[in-house]
């Protein structure tokens, strides 16, 4: 798998359909894997935080999910091939454990949202097989207990939606005691497809403004996308740096 640097995060050259033959291949294997969806936000909060950059850099598979990360790798003279969407690629996993009767257990999101989500699942894929859903929290002292409703329901895939980068950094510290073969960050997914919250239409995914569209009927989250125009300066000034080096 060939892979990038972006300011110090590696973000893996990898297609959809590559992370699912990867996923599969995890899954066969029975060895613990943690896989993370790398947008901006995650690459400028590593930037401050290096114990997450150490977490990303340490992870299985990384996956460019943003416009932003593909334009990045552009300027770097190192383009990736595809955006892969953590929303997608969740999707993706789902429709192929429903196929290869993997068990999956989610975890995170608000009060009851995994449960909605599974359901909505199930109801749209009748072989999916959820083994365990739980609000849980990030809270370290709350580790113990979590590990032991997960470990007991033996999944194969575990979704965690505690928000990055505290839900990468929970995977990360549980990792090992886990013994799932697929451990995934998926930050807002579960609320998607529990139809708490509706991703944007397909012509602003397509053109990239996918960020506009949460902005919109988010905008608590205008202080988040702060983190845009910073990774762009970061970007160009990186590009020159390397012109000059030439």
């Amino acid at each position: 798998m060939n892979s990038i640097t972006i300011l110090r995060v590696r973000v893996d050259d990898e297609t959809l359909e590559g992370a699912l033959d990867r996923v599969a291949a995890y899954v066969v294997s029975r060895r613990p894997h943690q896989i993370a969806t790398v947008n901006v936000e995650f690459i400028m909060a590593a930037q401050r935080d290096g114990l997450f950059r150490e977490v990303l850099n340490a992870s299985a598979l990384n996956v460019p999910d943003s416009i932003g990360v593909t334009w990045a790798a552009r300027r770097l003279g190192q383009p990736l091939r595809e955006r892969v969407a953590g929303v997608d690629l969740a999707e993706a996993i789902v429709q192929q454990a429903s196929r290869e009767r993997w068990k999956v257990y989610l975890l995170g999101a608000g009060e009851g949202v995994a449960l909605k989500a599974a359901e909505a699942w199930t109801a749209r894929h009748p072989g999916f097989t959820c083994v365990g859903t739980y609000s849980g929290s990030p809270r370290a002292e709350d580790e113990p207990a979590i590990v032991e409703r997960i470990r007991a329901a033996r999944p194969d895939i575990l979704f965690v939606a505690f928000g990055a980068p505290a839900q990468d950094l929970w995977i990360s510290r549980n990792l090992e005691r886990l013994s799932v073969p697929v451990c995934l960050g998926v930050g807002g997914v579960l609320d998607y497809a529990a139809g708490v919250t509706s991703r944007a239409p397909g012509w602003m995914r397509r053109a990239g403004l996918e960020w506009l569209y949460r902005l919109i009927r988010q905008p608590w989250r205008w202080r988040r996308m702060l983190a845009l125009p910073r990774f762009a300066w970061r970007i160009l000034r990186a590009r020159e740096a390397r012109r000059l080096l030439r």
